[in-house]
């Protein structure tokens, strides 16, 4: 198992070796631009930074390749994200589901008031039938006339 701060050392490590491929290259070019450059001077500034370079090269696809394996999800020892990224998907479908359940269960309250004020109490219309009374008029449709 690998641990973050390993990899950042890692990194760091490759970041020198940038830095001292850099300075050979420059060292090299320097042998090179004086008026009586040392050829192996300048052949081993060369070869030290084609080694380094070398180097940087292997060590930046090993950084890669682990990134591509832990960025597609794919089970890794050193990383939680997969296992994060689902926990976090499943409390979001959760919180959904909990929020359509609660729109439905508001809809069908709505619609059972809506059903109730349009039907007569049972105990209003056994009283009517025993009475031999009609219920009485719907107030929204009447109207006075005047």
């Amino acid at each position: 198992m690998t641990a973050p701060i390993d990899k950042i050392q890692v990194l760091e490590t490759i970041e020198k070796d940038i830095i001292t491929c850099l300075q050979s290259a420059g060292q090299a070019l320097f042998e090179l631009s004086k008026e009586k450059s040392s050829l192996k001077q300048a052949e081993g500034h060369t070869h030290q930074f084609l080694k380094t370079l070398g180097h940087i090269e292997n060590k930046l696809t090993e950084q890669i390749n682990y990134l591509t394996q832990v960025s597609t999800g794919q089970p890794h020892e050193g990383s939680g994200y997969a296992s994060q990224k689902v926990l976090q998907m499943a409390w979001h479908r959760l919180e959904h589901a909990r929020s359509r359940v609660n729109e439905l269960e508001r809809i069908k309250n709505k619609h059972l008031q809506g059903r109730a004020m349009l039907r007569p109490q049972p105990q209003q219309v056994n009283q009517n039938q025993q009475n031999g009374t009609q219920p009485p008029a719907n107030v929204q449709g009447a109207g006075t006339t005047g």
